[in-house]
């Protein structure tokens, strides 16, 4: 085992024990509090419904590539940790516009599940193309698994009245740093490979305009910053769709 796939474990094997052993923190309420309310067309929140449009785009773009050819893969089983990626975001699509239909807790698990199924997706992909093809695969099952577990832990525990968001904050915390060591530490073996830092800024992009949702639609008068943030977010899937279209197999490393 290489030292930088230590880290990986490591990491991975500080996560968990965080997300067993830190005190539970529940779901803010005011989460839900998003700065544009404003119904059109007999649709409450229609902005932020609708936005969610970008994600659906991406999704349906990302499984043509994957099972149209036009994305280059050595082996063929490659493709699904792509495909799970792609549908965790076209599945995002719904489970969000939903939510923003009636933001809660309740509907906010059907925003959640599928992003949890991009997430792992991408790290299952990453693992194939950066680490080991058969790894990634045999991990693509049981990282889906600990997703979902993840969020559906939150909800009981919100429905029990001991709520504890931790575990899925934590996952998603998790899949992006992981995502940026492997990237760091481990050469691809195809090229384009340095596209995940864009996937990244796109996704840096989003949570900072999430968080700046009601600046943004005061700035504007048009568009809140969550509204925004459902299309920064899909951008993300349209960069890895231009990754599969363009890469090629990477020369071997001589220098190794």
């Amino acid at each position: 085992m290489s030292r930088s796939t230590a880290f990986v474990i490591a990491f991975t094997l500080l996560t968990a024990a965080a997300a067993f052993l830190l005190p539970a923190v529940p779901q803010p309420l005011d989460y839900h509090q998003f700065a544009d309310q404003r119904d059109a067309l007999g649709i409450d929140n229609f902005v932020d419904v609708v936005s969610n449009g970008a994600f659906l785009l991406a999704g349906l773009a990302g499984l043509f590539v994957v099972f149209s050819g036009r994305a280059r893969f050595e082996f063929p089983g490659e493709r699904w940790p792509y495909a799970v990626f792609f549908l965790g975001i076209l599945l995002t699509a719904a489970g969000s516009a939903w939510y923003h239909l009636a933001p809660d807790n309740e509907t906010l698990f059907w925003d959640r599940l599928p992003m949890t199924i991009a997430f792992m997706g991408l790290v299952s992909s990453q693992v194939v193309d950066r680490i080991s093809v058969r790894a990634g695969l045999i991990l693509l099952g049981p990282l889906l698994l600990v997703g979902l577990a993840s969020v559906v832990y939150w909800i009981v525990t919100e429905r029990q009245g001991a709520g504890n968001v931790l575990p899925y904050a934590l996952l998603q915390g998790y899949a992006v740093i992981v995502l940026l060591m492997m990237a760091a530490l481990h050469r691809s073996r195809y090229t384009r490979a340095k596209d995940l830092y864009f996937i990244f800024g796109w996704y840096v992009l989003a949570k900072l305009l999430e968080f700046l949702d009601a600046q943004v639609l005061a700035y504007s008068h048009l568009v809140s910053g969550h509204s925004l943030k459902h299309v920064a977010a899909a951008a993300a899937g349209f960069v890895a769709c231009r990754m599969l279209m363009l890469r090629t197999p990477a020369e071997p490393d001589r220098t190794a």
